[in-house]
């Protein structure tokens, strides 16, 4: 029904209406009662599926990646579509609208997406208060810094986010990896890496004896278009940084072999979907590889189908996030990968 119907309908319009469209009717199923029937259509509940990863155990390993939810106004209503953890975010401490409209670009022939949409959200005090009700389902907290502040002074963006946040998600997410903010990806350097990420575990570290539980997993998003040197480096940043994981990939600055006019390849953003199956693939398989396996890997990027899925799983993934195969391919994908990994156990 999504893609013969829905789909179609919806991508007539601006994708950044369907996006706000798209969350008042969620809203409005949940509210007129339907969760349990959407529930029962969507979820696939099998304890084989429970997996534990950085201490926390996830129902299932099929997630929802940072900027759907960017306000954590809508993770309850997600979670009745089966997913196992949705990440909020990307969170900054000051609300900012992003950048200039128009800023999101569907590339249909490519099943991709390209968005310069610029950490736009309501900002840190927002999403605490967004996130005070009870939660039905594991919280990422992605985290990230105001435009106007410096690189110099992106740590203290990144430890207000954290310090606000860290009772209220499971793991945080430090995002250094969108294109979308000038200079950010700077921060993925190997000295200022280290030193964000190490103030962070310290943080992470007062934080968790003042509160008396443990700490809060630490992961680092990182971009696509890291050659194989800044991978080593990313590697051994972990292992002296002692954070707990990676997520690989953010959205990618590259237009190698897209099919869509050349209007829409020369937009400026980041681009997601369909054409990073094959990056995200390779590295999450140089992570694990050259790691020897040394922390876990959540992987987003390009996943369209259970098959999908399956092959990042067996390159060295222990989750996968959907964002634009969501899109795409609608809520039926989760039930399609959660069912394909076990058919996979059963042969």
């Amino acid at each position: 029904m999504y893609k013969t119907f829905l789909r179609p309908l919806l991508f007539q319009l601006d994708p950044e209406k369907v996006h706000h469209l798209s969350f008042k009717a969620i809203k409005i199923i949940s509210s007129i009662g339907l969760s349990p029937l959407i529930r029962s259509y969507f979820s696939v509940d099998d304890p084989r599926l429970a997996k534990e990863v950085f201490g926390i155990k996830f129902k299932n390993p099929v997630g929802l990646a940072a900027g759907f939810d960017k306000n954590a106004q809508l993770y309850n209503e997600l979670s009745d579509f089966g997913f196992g953890f949705v990440e909020i975010g990307t969170i900054t401490p000051k609300a900012q609208k992003g950048n200039p409209k128009k800023r999101l670009f569907r590339l249909k022939k490519d099943k991709a997406i390209i968005n310069r949409m610029g950490f736009n959200n309501l900002g840190v005090e927002q999403a605490v208060k967004n996130l005070r009700k009870e939660h039905r389902i594991i919280i990422g907290g992605n985290i990230g810094k105001n435009k106007i502040t410096p690189n110099a002074e992106a740590l203290n963006d990144y430890i207000e986010c954290f310090q606000a946040l860290y009772d209220l998600v499971d793991y945080f997410v430090v995002n250094v990896s969108s294109p979308n903010t000038p200079g950010l990806r700077e921060l993925q350097d190997k000295k200022p890496l280290t030193a964000l990420l190490t103030a962070l575990k310290e943080e992470n570290g007062r934080l968790s004896l003042v509160k008396s539980e443990k700490q809060k997993p630490i992961l680092l998003k990182i971009a696509p278009d890291l050659t194989d040197d800044q991978l080593l480096d990313i590697i051994e940043i972990i292992g002296s940084t002692q954070i707990d994981g990676v997520i690989a990939t953010n959205t990618t600055l590259s237009r190698e072999g897209l099919y869509a006019e050349k209007k829409l390849k020369e937009e400026n953003g980041g681009l997601s979907g369909k054409p990073l199956e094959k990056r995200s693939t390779e590295v999450i398989r140089f992570l694990a590889e050259k790691s020897n396996k040394a922390f876990p890997i959540i992987v987003v990027g390009g996943i369209h189908s259970g098959e999908d899925a399956l092959s990042k799983l067996e390159a060295g993934a222990d989750l996968i996030q959907l964002w634009t195969g969501f899109v795409y391919e609608g809520p039926h994908l989760i039930k399609e990968i959660n069912k394909t990994i076990l058919q996979k156990m059963e042969t």
